[in-house]
């Protein structure tokens, strides 16, 4: 998985960024704890089961986060509210090919 960009929002269009820096912020946030699991998992050879359910998690969210801001980007882009925007479930986000 990529590492995001920090809160470089230069592209964006949209008059209030609030919305994407809090996106940002989570993505922050889950970036570091997904780091941490995996630097723990090299360190101790591997993870506990509740350490790769919480891996898991952190990376269906970090899905879910780059999916909503490219929804508020796009509703943006084209003239609608980003703020419209909502997160779609893991089972969708997932299910994405490409």
């Amino acid at each position: 998985m990529s590492t995001p960009r920090s809160n470089d929002n230069s592209g964006e269009t949209s008059g209030d960024k609030s919305g994407d820096n809090q996106i940002f912020r989570n993505i922050n946030e889950l970036v570091a704890e997904e780091r941490a699991l995996r630097d723990r998992s090299t360190d101790h050879l591997g993870l506990g089961a509740e350490d790769r359910e919480r891996l898991r998690s952190v990376e269906v969210q970090l899905d879910q986060c780059w999916d909503l801001l490219r929804q508020r980007r796009a509703k943006s882009e084209y003239g609608e509210n980003p703020d419209d925007a909502a997160v779609r479930p893991a089972s969708e986000v997932e299910g994405y090919q490409g």
